[in-house]
């Protein structure tokens, strides 16, 4: 927005060019979180999630994992949108739609599991166990990336027949041209934009 224009990101702008859905996922070496929302408030987030749009994002990350990253069986835990992943609705009943979303994942050779009580979905015990998580919203996946994986990240278009890969941070207009920007994560982002297209073939 700074920029002066009327995007939250390159994942919007580049689903609106390429006019396809896409998935935008995070990850700083084998850490990985893709998001069933992007930039929006969070009091919208609840109604913008649905068994479609869950299930596209699925798809998306398994696709990626399977051809990008190598991984031939991945398994994606899926995180609730409620604290206590709504306790069987009891705390919000968004987790009906994930878990469906889910069930229809699995009948069409997805292995995810879900929906994951967020709090402590990423223990270091649980994050050995997937190779992906799918956060249903912008914070809930990217402060535990963050804060574990910063200037190691990555941020990854999935979805567009191009790959697109970015740092994990803002744009920094703030020290813009001091040259004390921190180069580490660019540079992970062109090493790891490379590494797919080697594995992709494209």
């Amino acid at each position: 927005h700074l920029a002066g224009y009327d995007f939250a990101g390159h994942t919007e702008i580049l689903a609106k060019e390429f006019d396809r859905p896409v998935t935008m996922m995070l990850f700083a070496r084998n850490f990985r979180v893709s998001l069933a929302t992007t930039h929006i408030p969070i009091k919208d987030v609840a109604s913008s999630i649905s068994v479609d749009s869950i299930l596209g994002h699925l798809h998306r990350t398994h696709s990626a994992l399977v051809h990008w990253f190598g991984i031939s069986n991945p398994k994606i835990g899926v995180l609730g949108l409620n604290p206590h992943a709504g306790e069987n609705g009891d705390i919000g009943d968004e987790e009906t739609i994930i878990s469906q979303a889910i069930e229809i994942a699995s009948k069409e050779s997805i292995e995810a599991e879900g929906p994951l009580v967020p709090d402590v979905a990423f223990l270091p015990s649980r994050r050995r166990k997937y190779d992906a998580y799918l956060a249903m919203f912008h914070d809930q996946g990217l402060i535990p990336l963050k804060t574990l994986g910063f200037r190691n990240g990555v941020n990854i278009t999935l979805g567009l027949p191009k790959v697109r890969t970015s740092p994990d941070h803002g744009t920094a207009f703030d020290i813009a041209g001091k040259g004390i920007a921190n180069p580490r994560s660019f540079r992970q982002a062109i090493a790891s934009a490379f590494k797919i297209l080697l594995r992709s073939g494209k």
